[in-house]
């Protein structure tokens, strides 16, 4: 069979590359790039898998072959190649960069097969917050982790650099956020049963009640949409996730990151919402506090001293998202219920509003610690030490 004449091109440009060299090697403008953009590839098939897979798992009974899988599949693809192309060439990582994204990968290549065996084990396993479950986006972490360091201590100065650095973090932002799509799907998904209308296929829910010993009656919807303590979406959102903006913030450096980061990935959720309820696929309810708590987050870069920052900061946070979800949940829950009738579809997840002071609390802990760790001057040695030497194109 003949090959395309794009696919020679393609390959006469790559095979030089292909030798083996340590991490940190000089790498030329254009491969460095090329590397880079297949991550971004990479993790924009992943992230479109996930935002349809949660909606997918509460409709259908699993299915290893379902659609979202199979888009999961191909990002992790390319994700093999390239951690495979960095770990055998050297090119566009150092050391540290590497190391974040073959582990990040090798946990997510064992995860899958765990989450697999669970499934025949125990059945149905529907939350985001189980241990094989929880694996995956640990692995995720790592690997995304990886790849802004890769990209932070190589990519030359300029637009590119902060625009791609930005988009990181939203990939990032999405991972962290994740496992709570669960309770958003759930919340709406429990309010339609409440309504006298199922999302869900007659043989999943029945599947679901079977696993629990109980009829396909409210108590099993609640135990079936909202498995976890009403406390774990705030406290989680407020430390872990919202923690990704202020290290976002503080790496890129500009005033505005923290906020679009937020939005790109709300809006990104905003546009999947009637794409999925207009083919059938549940909604969920889509996190707008997050808008509010990163513009928050980009007011507390404004003050000069960090650890006062970190404490204005993460008190300011702390109530804007507490705030908005209360907000969010009447108002928008309201307004949709006046026009469908039925109340609450665009609000938020159970909010257990005596946890802000520990969330709070989680969220300067995490600040200060971040602050530490990205102090002025150790950023200046991890660019002066750390970055690979990024050669200029071949003109």
């Amino acid at each position: 069979m003949k090959l395309p004449a794009s696919f020679k091109r393609a390959a006469a440009w790559a095979l030089p590359y292909w030798t083996r060299g340590e991490a940190g090697r000089e790498t030329p403008q254009d491969l460095f790039r090329v590397l880079y953009f297949g991550w971004l590839a990479a993790f924009t098939l992943k992230v479109l898998g996930s935002a349809w897979d949660v909606s997918w798992h509460f409709k259908w009974l699993r299915d290893d072959l379902a659609p979202p899988h199979l888009l999961n599949s191909a990002g992790t693809a390319i994700v093999v190649a390239l951690t495979v192309i960095h770990g055998y060439t050297g090119y566009g990582v150092d050391k540290a960069a590497l190391r974040l994204i073959q582990w990040g990968t090798g946990i997510f290549l064992v995860a899958v097969p765990l989450d697999l065996i669970n499934h025949r084990v125990n059945g149905l396993d529907i939350t985001s917050w189980s241990p094989s479950h929880i694996l995956l986006y640990v692995g995720t972490f790592f690997m995304i982790a990886g790849v802004i360091r890769g990209w932070f201590v190589g990519a030359p100065p300029g637009r590119e650099r902060v625009v791609v650095l930005g988009a990181f973090f939203a990939f990032f932002l999405e991972n962290m956020h994740f496992p709570e799509q669960h309770q958003e799907y759930g919340i709406l998904s429990l309010g339609a049963w409440d309504n006298g209308a199922t999302y869900a296929e007659p043989i999943l829910l029945q599947f679901a009640a079977d696993q629990m010993g109980r009829p396909v009656d409210r108590t099993m919807m609640a135990g079936f949409t909202l498995p976890v303590p009403d406390y774990l979406y705030p406290v989680y959102a407020v430390v872990g996730v919202l923690s990704v903006l202020v290290v976002a913030r503080r790496l890129v450096g500009r005033f505005g990151t923290a906020t679009l980061v937020a939005a790109s990935y709300v809006g990104f959720r905003a546009l999947a919402w009637p794409l999925l309820t207009f083919t059938g696929f549940p909604p969920s309810a889509v996190p707008f506090f997050m808008v509010v708590a990163g513009l928050l987050v980009d007011l507390a870069f404004l003050v000069r001293v960090p650890v006062v920052r970190a404490v204005l900061g993460a008190a300011g946070v702390t109530a804007g998202a507490y705030g908005g979800l209360v907000v969010q949940s009447a108002v928008m829950g309201s307004v949709y219920g006046a026009i469908k009738g039925q109340e609450g579809l665009l609000g938020a997840p159970p909010l257990a509003t005596p946890s802000a002071v520990w969330a709070g609390l989680g969220l300067l802990v995490a600040w200060l610690a971040i602050e530490w760790a990205t102090g002025k001057r150790k950023l200046r040695e991890a660019g002066a030490t750390a970055r690979p030497v990024v050669a200029p194109a071949a003109s």
